[in-house]
């Protein structure tokens, strides 16, 4: 069965100046090393979809909803925070990342694909259910979670973060609702200093040292997530893939590789195919030195060709 790659143009047009990190080229980094692999040949692609406002709703306060849009600038910069801005482009753009997951999600529960990647930005799992932070304006997964459980009548959807940062939006959203599992790890102590003392039974976090490399990774997935992966035998499984924890990504300290991020990827794999007739839906989060992101996905992606 296929594997789509989700996208828009739109996603490119957001920036927040020359010097951010959080850049337009990271999508083109990606584009072109599957370009140059060839494994751009094989995946199915899409256009990401606009959202409605009723899909933000379902992770989001109508309050910060309609900040946002209110916010949204016709010229230049407006910062949401220090990290955050938006320019003329952004809330478009913001818009295609939600309906790329959403849509990520429609076509694996119709069976039309079995994985997906979805390359979008902004980010979004920072991004809490009144406040975007840390260069993220919408939780794009937590919604497509909540979708998932609303559209297609699922019962238990998890969600899995990679990140170097800890996803305290994704935790804020959904912690204490039975129906997710959020297991995440991160190095701590670090931005958003969050995570480490979490105590809600549907939520794993897996803070890691600075220095970590991939077998603490390791250890972390198989001690702690798949146990309770297959515990909560989920019928669908999310990805918030950060690649901003690999030894060449000056933005953290910790150090994995390519080939960690294709191992943790075949694991939850394997889970998907044991409960979740091996639907994955995985979209970009962090990930910062071009050459090391644009790698790290097409080992993410290669996995996804084993299942």
């Amino acid at each position: 069965m296929s594997i789509a790659y989700i996208s828009h143009p739109d996603c490119q047009l957001h920036e927040m100046g020359a010097h951010h990190p959080e850049q337009p080229a990271r999508l083109t980094a990606i584009s072109d090393r599957l370009v140059a692999s060839g494994l751009d040949m094989v995946l199915h692609h899409f256009d990401a979809p606009l959202a409605e406002r009723s899909m933000l709703l379902l992770a989001h306060d109508e309050r910060y909803v309609e900040q946002v849009y209110a916010t949204a600038p016709e010229q230049g910069l407006v910062w949401l925070d220090g990290d955050t801005a938006m320019n003329p482009h952004t809330l478009q753009a913001a818009l295609r990342a939600v309906g790329a997951v959403s849509l990520g999600v429609d076509l694996v529960m119709q069976g039309r694909v079995r994985q997906v990647f979805c390359a979008v930005r902004p980010p979004g799992h920072h991004a809490e259910r009144a406040r975007g932070m840390g260069f993220c304006i919408f939780n794009n997964v937590a919604i497509a979670a909540l979708h998932a459980l609303q559209a297609h009548g699922l019962e238990r959807v998890a969600i899995v973060d990679f990140d170097v940062h800890h996803g305290n939006g994704t935790e804020d959203i959904v912690a204490g609702d039975e129906r997710i599992l959020f297991c995440s790890s991160f190095q701590h102590p670090f931005y958003p200093h969050s995570g480490a003392d979490t105590d809600v039974p549907n939520v794993i976090n897996s803070p890691l040292p600075a220095g970590a490399g991939g077998a603490a990774l390791r250890e972390v997935v198989e001690r702690q997530w798949l146990p309770a992966l297959r515990e909560f035998a989920p019928q669908l499984l999310l990805i918030s893939a950060g690649f901003d924890g690999h030894a060449a990504d000056d933005m953290a300290q910790l150090n994995f590789v390519d080939t960690d991020y294709a191992w943790v990827t075949g694991q939850l794999c394997q889970l998907a195919s044991e409960s979740a007739q091996g639907r994955v839906v995985s979209a970009l989060e962090g990930g910062y030195e071009l050459h090391a992101l644009a790698r790290s996905v097409e080992a993410h992606i290669k996995a996804f060709m084993d299942y």
